[in-house]
């Protein structure tokens, strides 16, 4: 998580981007649909990125169903007394958003004081260059507005915080990250859970 101190034109350009965004059930069914038609979200169509979009379709398939939370997170977030909107930015192929969205969701379900919604990456290109991270246009992106203040008090992503060590440890060893690799990374998150992204997303309504 990054405390945001974000400019006025940064502010207008997430208002924007929300007056446009989906809800996660809506975007669920988005990609549902692209499943059932071969495409992807996105204005690239390859076959690569339409295989990606079936897998990720199978992934929060499943974790809509299976993720838990435990019984400290989920008393904070019935607790939050606060009035956040939770912007994710993301497309279709991207594996890491398959693997920590439902989660998102499900935190969000718990409270009333949490909007989440959604946004594709390539149609909100001003946003996404507002989030970088590195220099680099990497998703997802999760954006807290205080509804209040309208304020951007935070960001999160592309990835929780164990994932993102390995990550760094894995480039600063080989330079890249390989096929290999990017699989080691899904089979890690398999075995997590979606826990470490539940812990990091608790502490964006400390």
């Amino acid at each position: 998580m990054e405390l945001m101190t974000k400019t006025s034109e940064t502010r207008e350009i997430v208002q924007e981007s929300l007056s446009k965004a989906i809800s996660y059930a809506d975007y669920r069914a988005l990609v549902a649909n692209h499943v059932e038609n071969g495409t992807s979200t996105g204005p690239n169509q390859t076959e690569a990125l339409t295989n990606y979009t079936l897998l990720n379709h199978s992934r929060m398939k499943r974790l809509d169903k299976t993720v838990r939370i435990s019984e400290t997170i989920q008393e904070k977030f019935e607790n939050f007394r606060g009035n956040h909107t939770w912007l994710i930015i993301t497309e279709s192929w991207c594996g890491d958003a398959a693997q920590t969205m439902p989660a998102m969701n499900k935190l969000a379900e718990l409270t009333p004081n949490i909007d989440f919604k959604v946004v594709q990456r390539d149609e909100h290109l001003d946003l996404m260059n507002a989030f970088l991270t590195n220099g680099a246009m990497s998703i997802p992106k999760l954006v807290v507005i205080d509804n209040n203040s309208q304020e951007i008090i935070a960001d999160w992503g592309p990835r929780p915080t164990v994932a993102t060590k390995m990550v760094a440890d894995y480039k600063e060893a080989h330079g890249k990250l390989t096929p290999e690799f990017k699989q080691d990374l899904q089979v890690w998150y398999n075995k997590d859970k979606s826990q470490n992204t539940l812990q990091d997303l608790a502490r964006l309504i400390d």
